[in-house]
């Protein structure tokens, strides 16, 4: 069976394709590894998605497109992509046991958490290193934990982990905060959270579990130790590009390049989400880039 569109990626990009793809009468399937709502579905509250005067949990909305999508038609399958090999009339999408073809293709695979690459990091990951506030949080009730990161992304972390830790240092490079100024008015009002400036993590210690952080200050050299119960890295995104290197272009740091209808470098092949070269990696933003991309997609096929 050849479908009029393949969707490889299942978060608020991918949902929005497939509802804006099966709307449009397409034969829509959408390929997602993990579930459905990628990250958006582990973020507790999203507080600026239009339309939800106090804010509304992610696997909420997310489950709601999912839901929307298939009201419409499109279909879904777990499983993750490997290859996608351009032929004469289309292309297939190599799964690990089995090959799907499409007339075209929406590359929505997201982005994953920017490794510390430090010593430590990859041993205590699962036993005191996080990537995920909202997964891991509830475990460190009345504990000490630190965050790593000043934007956006990591003041969100520290203060969904008020809730439960007894303290929160945030370790930042800088001296002073990238995020935007609601979440910094509520990060230094907020008793719990503490700060570390200048700083950077060299190294994750303990025995069992996490027990300190080795820190460096950047400006003076000092090499302190800093006792801790976890800590929750959010430095930034690296995109899940891998599979399209060297079949769409990609800029220096690996996120696709389109142009303003989501079209790749290769006819057929659209991008949308936070995989795609882009100045603003949001919900809402996502949610937008795979409207336009099915919408593409579905001229594109008109028109072949």
């Amino acid at each position: 069976m050849t479908h009029d569109l393949i969707i490889i990626g299942g978060g608020p990009a991918g949902l929005s394709a497939a509802i804006y793809g099966a709307r449009a009468r397409l034969k829509t399937l959408v390929v997602e590894k993990m579930y459905a709502g990628g990250q958006a579905a582990i973020t507790d509250r999203i507080e600026n998605y239009p339309g939800f005067v106090e804010g509304i949990g992610g696997m909420e909305l997310t489950e709601a497109m999912k839901m929307q999508a298939e009201r419409f038609g499109a279909k879904f399958v777990n499983g993750e992509a490997q290859r996608i090999i351009p032929k004469d009339d289309g292309f297939i999408v190599e799964l690990k046991n089995e090959q799907l073809e499409a007339k075209s293709v929406i590359l929505a695979m997201g982005a994953e958490a920017r490794k510390l690459m430090v010593k430590g990091e990859k041993e205590f990951t699962g036993r005191g290193v996080s990537y995920c506030a909202t997964c891991d949080g509830a475990f460190y009730t009345d504990r000490k934990v630190v965050v790593v990161g000043g934007g956006d992304s990591a003041i969100e972390e520290a203060l969904y982990l008020t809730k439960f830790a007894e303290s929160v240092t945030v370790v930042h490079r800088r001296n002073e905060l990238r995020a935007t100024k609601i979440l910094q008015e509520r990060a230094f009002s907020n008793e719990k959270i503490k700060f570390l400036w200048d700083s950077v993590v060299k190294e994750v210690k303990g025995q069992e579990a996490v027990e300190e952080i080795v820190i460096k200050n950047i400006k003076t050299g000092e090499i302190t130790s800093y006792p801790t119960d976890g800590v929750f890295v959010a430095i930034g995104w690296e995109p899940n590009s891998n599979i399209v290197k060297g079949l769409v272009n990609l800029n220096e740091r690996g996120y696709i390049i389109t142009d303003e209808n989501m079209a790749t470098n290769v006819p057929g092949i659209f991008a949308a989400g936070d995989i795609r070269e882009k100045s603003l990696r949001q919900v809402i933003t996502a949610a937008a880039d795979g409207a336009i991309a099915a919408v593409s997609a579905e001229k594109y096929i008109e028109e072949r």
